[in-house]
């Protein structure tokens, strides 16, 4: 099973770190919060993923690129100029890295990866939030219900848009207004490749047009999730994300 990862917005909240890097290379302890995420869904043993990239992507492809060698004993003989590689302890990821347009909105960077998900339900999470979320729960749950897509929903820690749900069933879906006292989308995602149809092209927002036309025809569940969730948007959302994992006490380290 797929997870695709958005990973290319410009992040301009947190503007500090992402004059130089894109948003999801922004290190928690020492690691991008992409890398975080990945750990999560690994932990469940989901480790084949897809990841959209977009502004500054070059660099996370350079990072992965990378990642088995800066994780690994080597041996370098400059006399015959081999490398040999020592085995690390890496984990065992298949990445498909894929340039989805510097201005692509959220709904079109997954329409661009469509061809990598035409065999069965697939994960979708954004590149910069982390959680406790049971991923194998919503998965079974979203099996379950057999609707085509289903979404995290989460108790807001403020200043996000609304769901109005019923049971486990989305009503309405309503995207960052002032009501803080509501569940919200909290991205982790389960999603059927026929949500794909719902998307028209770059410009689509997955958040507006889609996700409203799914929660009208009845095609919307909520996996409702009461642990800990936490983006990372401004510069005291990343600082409260490093101070946890600095403590030790990190919810989302199920790792």
């Amino acid at each position: 099973m797929k997870t695709v990862i958005l990973a290319g917005g410009f992040g301009s909240r947190l503007s500090e770190e992402t004059d130089s890097i894109p948003k999801p290379m922004v290190q928690i302890g020492g690691r991008p919060i992409l890398w975080h995420i990945m750990k999560i869904y690994s932990a469940y043993g989901l480790n084949d993923f897809v990841v959209c990239l977009g502004y500054k992507g070059h660099l996370i492809k350079e990072f992965y690129a990378n990642y088995f060698m800066h994780l690994s004993d080597m041996v370098v003989d400059l006399s015959n100029g081999t490398i040999e590689y020592q085995k690390g302890d890496v984990e065992p990821w298949r990445i498909t890295l894929v340039d989805t347009g510097l201005n692509t909105q959220t709904g079109g960077r997954l329409k661009r990866v469509s061809r990598f998900l035409q065999d069965g339900p697939f994960c979708m999470t954004y590149g910069d939030g982390v959680g406790n979320v049971d991923i194998r729960k919503s998965i079974d749950f979203h099996k379950e219900n057999k609707k085509k897509a289903t979404v995290t929903c989460v108790v807001p820690p403020g200043r996000f848009g609304l769901m109005e749900v019923e049971g486990s069933a989305v009503k309405r879906f309503s995207e960052k207004t002032d009501n803080t006292k509501n569940l919200i989308n909290g991205g982790f995602f389960v999603l059927d490749p026929s949500v794909l149809d719902y998307i028209d092209g770059d410009d689509v927002l997955w958040e507006k047009g889609p996700m409203e036309h799914l929660a009208r025809d009845g095609q919307l569940e909520a996996f409702h999730h009461s642990g800990f969730w936490q983006p990372m948007d401004t510069l005291r959302d990343k600082r409260l994300l490093e101070d946890l994992w600095d403590r030790q006490v990190a919810p989302w380290k199920i790792w």
